[in-house]
């Protein structure tokens, strides 16, 4: 019989994204501007993970996220689950999901748009989930995954 050990203890309520690949967890943490947070704010990196080989896991006690600001994780973390917590059980599981639009946390790497020169908050459209490209609003450049660098 296998024993199965919990690496991270768990929350009465609140919110756990997981599968998140080990060397992106720092980058989730900004996107969702945690570091702000006044909530218990639980991680653990480079966990065994059968998927991606070593994952990360945050758990976030008494936070609900909206979709629009879960969903931009997915620029870096195209597999995160997200899982609802109510009184200590899942009540709800999502996947992450590109949006249509990114606003606000990708820079433009064209180091001649108007967002570099201007204080206007970048915009781009997805023109491709995978392999992921997306074009900005302004100079109209497009990016691909590795070329996108976060705000």
């Amino acid at each position: 019989m296998t024993k199965k050990k919990l690496k991270v203890s768990a929350i009465n309520e609140g919110t756990v994204i997981d599968q998140i690949p080990a060397k992106s967890l720092f980058k989730v943490i900004d996107i969702l501007k945690l570091d702000q947070s006044t909530s218990q704010v639980t991680f653990g990196t480079n966990l065994e993970s059968e998927k991606l080989g070593h994952k990360a896991i945050i758990k976030v006690a008494d936070l609900f996220f909206e979709d629009e600001v879960v969903n931009k994780i997915a620029l870096i973390a195209p597999h995160a689950k997200l899982n609802i917590i109510k009184d200590y059980e899942v009540v709800e599981k999502r996947t992450v999901e590109i949006p249509e639009r990114i606003e606000g946390i990708v820079k433009c790497f064209n180091p001649k748009c108007i967002t570099h020169t201007e204080h206007m908050p970048t915009q781009f459209t997805v023109i491709s989930n995978e392999p992921l490209e997306i074009k900005c609003h302004y100079c109209e450049k497009h990016m691909s995954k590795d070329q996108i660098e976060m705000l």
